[in-house]
């Protein structure tokens, strides 16, 4: 809770003035007081968001033909946030669909050109890159895991055109799943009535600390009272997951997990980057990272989140050197890596060659109903009919969840998983699926997998 300070203001005689009155001082003590009053904690956020909060301008070609038989352009509005002092920005997918043009206007009023990163419609979320002379301001992330039903939360956006449009509401519920057509639902998503409109779409929703717990998401036009966000959580992970497709093919060999804090009731949340697998023999293993061993930096960048270490390989080359600084019982350490090259098929492309699936990662909504305990899964979104998959029965829109005793949240965990067995002498491959909120156990003989090949 915020308190609100009241400062006495004493006034020292000397040679007949008043200190106030030798020093010209703006305002009188009452006025000082009234001030104090007005600056709410809703305004410091307000204030402490605002400079990494972007409008987005858009067009697009659908509109009616003109006189030459050509479509005329639509213009677009949304919202971004500023995850990267380097200039990059999550929004909303539906933001930059189908764009032609897109421009970023900063809260300082400049205008600038950007680029879509990369995408992800599944969770209607995108990144994209401006270039930049100086370091940016980014938003402070904050967490939905201690976020209350009742508590007050502020959107921010370009609604309806209106640039940096403030609104103030509460959480009205969280978890929500909103089903937005047969292809698209939105999972566990915030609910709020603070105004989200057209335009906000992108945004940041904010606590009352100016930290962002959740992506404004513009889906029930119209609606009195009824807004959404996807949860800060998912962004992470999604925006991590993107950034690491971009680097693909580059890395250390290592898997690692995320754990927020928040040790002071009106402090910051801290987060750690934990390592959680080391690939054996992998640069990682060299260079002397431990399991459980905390990120702290990857060359010149923080590690406060995933989307910091997969930040940290983005202009990185195979071979190259790495510096990095860990914490390990309460100490840290420098150590040097070099970054890997895999020299062999992406991740996808092996998973589709030896088990016949194309898979995505989701989140711990998508399987919270299942299993509380479960941190996530990969869906199916393709299979070959033909395929180790689907002769075991396997179908699009399955979540896998676990191959023996393995969790599956990242194509890494997949092959792992399957690479272990194979050379375990396993002959089964046992595995958990979750379909029409059941988990399904079953086998796939080793003999049917396509072993791996050497690199």
């Amino acid at each position: 809770m915020t308190t609100l300070r009241f400062f006495a203001w004493t006034f020292v005689v000397v040679g007949g003035l008043g200190l106030g009155q030798s020093f010209g001082l703006a305002m009188d003590p009452p006025t000082a007081r009234a001030f104090q009053l007005r600056q709410t904690p809703i305004v410091e956020a307000c204030k402490k968001a605002r400079g990494a909060v972007v409008n987005i301008h858009s067009e697009r070609k659908g509109g009616p033909v003109d006189a030459l038989g050509q479509p005329t352009q639509i213009n677009g509005m949304g919202t971004g946030v500023i995850v990267d002092p380097r200039g990059y920005i999550i929004t909303n997918h539906h933001v930059i669909e189908d764009v032609t043009t897109l421009r970023i206007r900063m809260a300082d009023g400049t205008t600038t050109p950007a680029k879509v990163v990369a995408r992800d419609p599944e969770t209607d979320l995108a990144l994209l890159k401006i270039e930049v002379a100086k370091p940016l301001q980014t938003i402070a992330l904050g967490t939905t895991k201690d976020l209350m039903v009742g508590e007050t939360v502020i959107a921010m956006g370009n609604a309806y055109g209106y640039e940096h449009t403030v609104t103030v509401g509460v959480v009205s519920a969280l978890n929500r799943d909103v089903a937005l057509n047969r292809e698209l639902t939105y999972k566990a998503l915030i609910q709020t009535d603070a105004s989200i409109n057209p335009g906000n779409s992108g945004g940041p929703l904010l606590n009352a600390l100016g930290e962002m717990v959740g992506v404004n998401v513009a889906i029930r036009a119209g609606a009195q009272g009824i807004g959404f966000a996807i949860p800060v959580e998912t962004m992470i992970r999604v925006c991590s997951e993107m950034i690491g497709n971009k680097k693909r093919g580059y890395g250390l060999g290592i898997s690692f997990r995320e754990e927020t804090s928040r040790p002071k009731e009106d402090g910051p949340v801290q987060r750690k980057v934990i390592v959680d697998r080391i690939e054996p023999g992998s640069t990682a293993s060299k260079a002397g990272l431990r399991l459980g061993d905390l990120l702290v930096s990857v060359g010149d960048c923080p590690v406060e989140s995933s989307i910091d270490w997969e930040k940290g390989f983005l202009d990185r080359l195979g071979g190259e050197k790495v510096a990095l600084v860990i914490r390990r019982d309460g100490v840290e350490t420098k150590l040097n890596a070099q970054v890997e090259t895999l020299g062999k098929p992406g991740l996808s492309e092996q998973i589709w060659a030896r088990v016949g699936i194309k898979v995505q990662p989701v989140g711990p909504e998508s399987v919270h109903k299942v299993n509380a305990q479960l941190h996530g899964g990969l869906i199916i979104k393709d299979l070959r009919p033909d395929s180790p998959a689907a002769m075991a029965g396997w179908q699009k829109s399955d979540i896998l969840v676990g191959l023996h005793e393995w969790e599956m949240i990242s194509h890494e965990n997949l092959l792992f998983a399957l690479n272990h067995q194979e050379k375990s002498g396993a002959e089964t491959l046992k595995y958990f699926v979750v379909r029409d909120a059941q988990v399904l156990k079953g086998a796939i003989p080793f003999g049917m997998l396509i072993p791996a090949s050497n690199p």
